[in-house]
């Protein structure tokens, strides 16, 4: 059985044009039951699309950055659902731009903070948080394709920056490599900064290294599951608009 939530979310990723095969894998619905929703014509059916961004959309890319790398949505029991993001304790200033940023995307909504053991979990219950982040589904993001809804891809071009550092600020960092070189006989100390981005999910890094290319900063693969913005010119773009986190 399925609640009337999930219905209008599958049936709505439906009216946007996607194969039912790719609604079926994004969220664990069968084939089946989609199409007896489709075939009864229930009300549910002829619901429109779920609404485009909120008003704040700068807010909304990043926190659909920080949703991508290190959030989640998970089923209240008594209906409704809860966004829980992750937040490293060692960045308060990382923590604060969560909360600011989920009551930017639905003003009014209650911010809660659950302490773990060297995180906390940026928690916040609204009753339609799938419609704002279809993305979600059963299972880990990497195991399962990860794709913007149109209007998603919208928002992300035209704030790419904030979409870039939600994403930094959930699965990148900025380091200061040390390296030395032997020059004359001499072997000199150098250091320069660099940002690394980590995921396991092809499509999400797909979608950084997009963002990254609309704002023209240059990367390059570091291996499988590591992108590298280093070069001095980049950075210091990276350094303008990103920033390390605080």
């Amino acid at each position: 059985m399925y609640d009337i939530s999930t219905r209008k979310r599958v049936l709505a990723l439906v009216a946007q044009g996607r194969s039912l095969n790719a609604v079926s894998r994004q969220t664990g619905v069968s084939r089946a039951a989609i199409r007896s929703w489709q075939d009864r014509l229930e009300p549910l059916a002829r619901l429109p699309p779920p609404p485009g961004p909120p008003s704040d959309a700068r807010a909304y890319a990043y926190l659909l950055g920080l949703y991508l790398g290190d959030g989640c949505i998970s089923r209240h029991p008594g209906g409704g659902y809860y966004l829980r993001i992750a937040c490293a304790d060692a960045w308060p200033g990382l923590l604060r731009m969560c909360r600011e940023a989920i009551t930017g995307v639905r003003p009014g909504v209650r911010v809660h903070t659950l302490h773990k053991q060297g995180c906390s979990m940026v928690t916040s219950y609204h009753p339609h948080w799938p419609d704002l982040f279809p993305q979600h589904g059963p299972g880990k993001k990497h195991e399962r394709p990860i794709l913007l809804a149109p209007w998603q891809q919208e928002v992300v071009d035209a704030h790419p920056w904030e979409f870039i550092r939600g994403l930094i600020h959930s699965d990148g960092c900025r380091i200061t490599n040390r390296t030395t070189r032997l020059v004359d006989g001499e072997r000199k100390h150098y250091e320069y900064p660099r940002y690394f981005f980590t995921n396991l999910s092809e499509d999400i890094m797909r979608l950084f290294t997009d963002a990254l290319e609309r704002v023209h900063v240059e990367w390059r693969r570091a291996n499988n599951r590591n992108i590298s913005v280093a070069r001095k010119a980049h950075v210091a773009l990276m350094d303008a608009h990103v920033g390390p986190k605080h």
